[in-house]
């Protein structure tokens, strides 16, 4: 007995032995293969910095390029990296360490052009690069990768010229055939991506004329050409041109990224939703003058609004986002401020929260097609009342989509004050009425005024404001059914228009274009006009003031136009929220700008000092 027990204790450890080396062996391979890869990387670079260097001696040999008149160009030293390379002057400034943040939804794609929504476009911001960005002090553009720029006499015509040494993050050099190419993929009508090409429908063309030089000719003038151009950002062609020949697989994907900017995926086709995070890492070919701080880049996936204050007190995420119920009480938590510090300010660019009121499904028209039940409903949105009780102060009201502070808002359109009576006698018109002398408002055939009302699930504050609008409009004749909606399946209700109202908020800037969210043209599949809110008058108001050049002309379209969506309500337009977040003390350099708090500017101007950087969360 005791000598099979040996056997059998001897097979185990055998076992073990072999379980082990081929671990090990694994490991190795592991190893060798990532050195592969390594040396596969180090011979592109050499490659391309000897065809760099080649390129440098002719530009040397031939001399500078002359633009002409308008020409700006910038100083050797890219003003764009100047408040970063200043950052690098503080005593205490490092490299390294991991900058953590936390996405309230999940991701459905990371694919350029194809994803729609802000935390994609927050992630693509540090992978791709655009030829000018706006400094955030003056709001005048800077070159990034453009090194200057001209307009035509006719300002038709905008050349830039491109900083020679400019590379992707797999070591290919960027030129202005990238860009021309960037042009033509977004153009493809086969790419599903309508909303980056109704932004793009004012160039006739754009042409590289040479590896630096790249050509906008506009089809008409257009008063943000220089943002419209200098803002595109740069696809390589080596990486991307495959999906002209495939581009279902393109429209489909859920990572498929890769640019010149100064971080980027380990691998630029693998990433997926499942994944719960988001995860870059320090581009070690960037181009730019300041190396970026941080090893890494994270963003984790924590829908809960609760489960992400767990997170950001036990130190795992660097910044929290509060709601507005939690915000006086965490500002008051001793514990909490001792390592996070509190910011709380109204952005100078900051978004809008609205109601959209679809008016068409299936091809017909809806109730809200009607414009007297659209007026009814923001006089029954008593927007007041969910700023003091919903978002206890922390909030004002929107009147359009454009910021109060702003030339293109007329301060004589104020906010719809709540008024019962009104909205009554305005459905009343529409022909909604109390027949059964139950309190339940029915048309003429009889069938109750109710509607289901879209909203993201996760969010508690969203969530409180549509159960108490249910209550206000419950008190009306109205029933407003809540419909909680997972991210991904409300983008697919979009992409469908398969809903009677959402509730979502539009991003802003510093002149907000109103095109693809308004105009009849963009109320097509895929498309930003999702309500298919159609108006002939307002078209032209909006085509007129995107062709105004002449900056106080176009403010009064823009005033037009805004007077025709305040009589009109397409959307009910709720609020603008301040912005209340904790922040991991940490974090240096934190500055308030003309575009708010730096902490997401790039090139990055943020910091961790190296006694306080963390590794491997």
């Amino acid at each position: 007995m005791s000598r099979h027990l040996g056997w059998i204790v001897s097979l185990i450890v055998l076992g073990v032995l072999l379980l082990l080396v081929m671990v090990q062996v694994d490991r190795q391979w592991q190893r060798l293969t990532g050195m592969e890869d390594l040396m596969r990387e180090q011979s592109q670079d050499l490659r391309t910095l000897r065809t760099s260097l080649q390129r440098l001696e002719r530009e040397l040999a031939a001399g500078d390029f002359a633009l002409g008149r308008g020409e700006r160009p910038s100083a050797d030293f890219p003003a764009a990296f100047e408040r970063a390379r200043q950052a690098t002057e503080a005593p205490d400034y490092a490299q390294g360490g991991w900058l953590v943040r936390a996405f309230a939804t999940g991701l459905a794609t990371l694919t350029p052009f194809v994803s729609s929504d802000a935390y994609a476009a927050e992630v693509q911001s540090y992978v791709m690069e655009s030829l000018l960005q706006r400094n955030p002090d003056t709001l005048e553009w800077e070159g990034l990768l453009a090194r200057s720029w001209a307009f035509s006499d006719d300002g038709m015509v905008l050349t830039f010229r491109l900083r020679p040494g400019l590379r992707f993050s797999d070591g290919e050099a960027l030129t202005a055939h990238d860009v021309a190419f960037t042009f033509r993929f977004v153009m493809d009508e086969r790419i599903a991506a309508p909303r980056s090409r109704a932004y793009l429908e004012k160039l006739e063309s754009v042409e590289a004329l040479d590896d630096l030089t790249v050509v906008f000719t506009f089809a008409e003038p257009y008063f943000n050409a220089l943002q419209l151009a200098g803002g595109l950002e740069v696809l390589p062609e080596h990486f991307y041109s495959r999906y002209l020949d495939d581009p279902e697989t393109f429209n489909q994907s859920r990572g498929i990224l890769l640019g010149s900017g100064p971080y980027r995926l380990a691998n630029p086709l693998t990433w997926t939703p499942d994944s719960g995070r988001v995860e870059l890492e320090r581009n070690p070919r960037y181009w730019g003058p300041v190396d970026p701080p941080f090893e890494r880049l994270v963003w984790r996936v924590i829908q809960n609004d609760s489960a992400r204050l767990t997170t950001f007190r036990n130190g795992e995420i660097d910044v929290y986002g509060a709601r507005p119920r939690e915000y006086a009480r965490l500002r008051d938590d001793e514990a909490l401020r001792e390592r996070a510090e509190a910011h709380e300010y109204m952005s100078p660019t900051a978004g809008y929260a609205y109601v959209a009121w679809n008016q068409e499904r299936d091809g017909q028209p809806t109730r809200f097609a009607d414009r007297r039940v659209r007026l009814a409903m923001s006089y029954l949105t008593d927007v007041a009342r969910v700023i003091d009780e919903v978002m206890l102060g922390y909030a004002e009201p929107a009147v359009s989509p454009f910021s109060p502070r702003s030339e293109q808002h007329d301060p004589q359109h104020t906010p719809i004050p709540y008024d019962v009576e009104r909205a009554q006698a305005l459905l009343a018109e529409a022909g909604y009425r109390e027949r059964n002398r139950d309190g339940v408002l029915v048309n003429e055939a009889g069938e109750p005024f109710s509607f289901d009302l879209v909203f993201f699930q996760e969010n508690e504050d969203t969530q409180r404001m549509v159960l108490f609008l249910r209550d206000i409009y419950a008190r009306a004749g109205i029933e407003l059914r809540p419909r909680p909606t997972e991210w991904s399946v409300m983008l697919d209700l979009l992409n469908r228009k398969d809903f009677d109202a959402i509730t979502l908020a539009w991003t802003s800037g510093v002149e907000t274009d109103i095109f693809q969210m308004f105009h009849s043209s963009q109320a097509v599949a895929g498309g930003d006009n999702f309500i298919n809110f159609r108006h002939p008058e307002l078209d032209r108001a909006i085509e007129a003031a995107r062709g105004e050049v002449d900056e106080e002309a176009r403010m009064a379209l823009w005033r037009e136009a805004e007077r025709i969506l305040y009589e009109e309500q397409p959307y009910t337009f709720l609020m603008r929220r301040q912005t209340l977040a904790f922040i991991d003390r940490r974090i240096q350099n934190l500055e308030q700008t003309q575009l708010g708090l730096n902490l997401g500017a790039i090139p990055i101007e943020i910091y961790v000092p190296a006694e306080r950087q963390r590794y491997g969360r």
